[in-house]
């Protein structure tokens, strides 16, 4: 199995940027490529090459499912998975993010010293 290393996250609120960012990277050793919009998403993917997207969902403009839509059209990132990152976890919620094609959906607020773990599940449990 391909270990997971590159990962772009698209987050529009700065604290969680931040403290995401730093538990991606010192605590789980991950090479991210942070946006802050989902335009700047789609800006950047192509160049990044990620093998997962951690996406948040609320953002002003381009929300996570659309921008989750765009990047889908980019056949260079069909088959990337994608994991969105929110507050809304409700059954009916969930269910309709993995119906939009995300492989998993992780609940703010996260645990920056666990969430790094719970991506490599997911990632494993894609790859399994």
């Amino acid at each position: 199995m391909v270990e997971l290393n590159r990962i772009l996250y698209v987050e529009d609120e700065p604290d969680i940027r931040a403290v995401a960012k730093l538990a991606l990277e010192m605590v789980g050793g991950f090479t991210l490529e942070v946006c802050s919009s989902g335009q700047e998403a789609l800006d950047k993917a192509l160049g990044f090459a990620p093998q997962l997207i951690l996406l948040d969902v609320m953002m002003p403009g381009m929300d996570g499912p659309a921008t989750l839509a765009a990047l889908r059209e980019l056949p260079e990132l069909a088959a990337v998975p994608v994991i969105f990152m929110t507050a809304k976890v409700q059954p009916g919620e969930v269910a309709h993010y993995k119906e939009l094609g995300a492989v998993d959906v992780i609940p703010k607020p996260f645990d920056p010293m666990t969430l790094s773990d719970a991506l490599r599940k997911i990632w494993e449990r894609c790859h399994g």
